[in-house]
């Protein structure tokens, strides 16, 4: 038997420019889990988790039509990660096996409380994972990456794969987005071996130590989110307004820049500078798409914040989910989560996770 397991995610700042190719982002891996275990079977296979049930079928209206959309669905993550490495394990000849499959995930709360901790992105990679140790395939941290990040464009179409990353790598991390056009016409041209051996363009991905004296607070709104969905939604606005999007980018860049160099000189201030002005750049794109991206809660969690001395903003897409505040160690902030509790904001008793194979 086999069991490997992944970390979930949470974006610290550079949402949504990140989807652009070359553009930064910085995320952190956390200590709660997607496990997947992989057990050899004699006649037939199976893939079972209590968690994803593939019955569970999404859907919205467009006009009086029934839109069935199945990115938010990990199970259909699962099927093109196991589809994706099968391939790759035939390439390198293996003979194909049954086995059973069994996925935990701790990234969604028992009563199904979704946190937005990029479940769908770590079942990706443990399933990977597992499967690459089951076949006895010999891979990198950098293959993994690659390997994940297809299986997971195949399904969702869209997103940075900055999850993946965090998933992969751990800690704290940043996070450049490759190329997708690129990936799309390699993926004809090269063979699966030679297409997650190569460079991909723009891809970087480089670890990051924090100042000893930050604190990371998680606070979770009780308001689940699409990521798919609102990605969709700022794209379709955004196509109206290019000057005030390129503006965004270039802003985005240039703060996510100065934070990097705030993580490589240990300055806590400077860090927290560019959380706050990062913060003022997502609200600008919320008014821009006329999406809302800091709801009242969120934006009440981060007022709450600033209060006690902290850094606060919207984490990920947005629209509900979580915020997060960096703040120095040593401020008592017992009144900040007091505040939260009586909004009924939840702090998530979570730690980042360092991945050490």
């Amino acid at each position: 038997m086999i069991t490997v397991k992944a970390p979930g995610k949470l974006y610290i700042a550079g949402e949504y420019a990140v989807v652009e190719t070359g553009y930064p982002a910085i995320l952190v891996a956390l200590n709660q889990f997607v496990t997947v275990t992989v057990q050899e079977s004699n006649d037939y296979g199976s893939i079972y988790s209590k968690q994803y049930q593939e019955n569970s079928l999404f859907w919205k209206r467009e006009g009086n039509n029934m839109v069935f959309d199945n990115r938010d669905n990990p199970f259909h993550y699962i099927l093109s990660a196991i589809r994706l490495t099968e391939s790759y394990a035939q390439l390198l000849g293996k003979q194909m096996k049954c086995y059973h499959l069994k996925i935990d995930s701790e990234l969604d709360s028992p009563d199904g409380k979704k946190y937005g901790l990029g479940s769908s992105a770590a079942v990706t990679v443990a399933t990977i994972k597992a499967l690459c140790r089951f076949y006895q395939l010999s891979i990198s941290k950098d293959q993994l990456f690659k390997l994940a990040a297809i299986a997971h464009l195949d399904i969702q179409g869209n997103g940075s794969l900055g999850d993946i990353a965090a998933s992969v790598y751990g800690g704290w991390i940043a996070y450049r987005s490759f190329d997708r056009k690129w990936l799309r016409s390699a993926r004809h041209q090269l063979s699966l071996k030679k297409l997650i051996s190569v460079a991909w363009p723009q891809l970087q991905i480089e670890l990051l130590t924090p100042p000893k004296n930050l604190k990371l607070l998680i606070g979770w709104t009780g308001s689940p989110a699409s990521t798919s969905h609102l990605v969709d939604a700022v794209g379709v606005k955004i196509a109206e307004n290019k000057a005030g999007y390129q503006h965004f980018l270039h802003e985005s860049k240039a703060c996510l820049k100065r934070m990097i160099k705030g993580f490589q000189s240990q300055s806590l201030l400077l860090i927290q500078k560019e959380i706050r002005y990062n913060r003022k750049l997502l609200q600008a794109l919320g008014n821009l798409s006329n999406v809302q991206i800091e709801t009242p809660l969120l934006r009440q969690l981060c007022e709450s914040a600033e209060q006690s001395h902290g850094a606060a903003k919207t984490s990920g897409a947005g629209g509900g989910d979580c915020g997060i505040v960096v703040i120095e160690q040593q401020i008592d902030t017992h009144d900040l989560l007091d505040s939260w509790e009586k909004a009924g904001i939840e702090q998530l008793d979570l730690h980042v996770h360092q991945v050490i194979d």
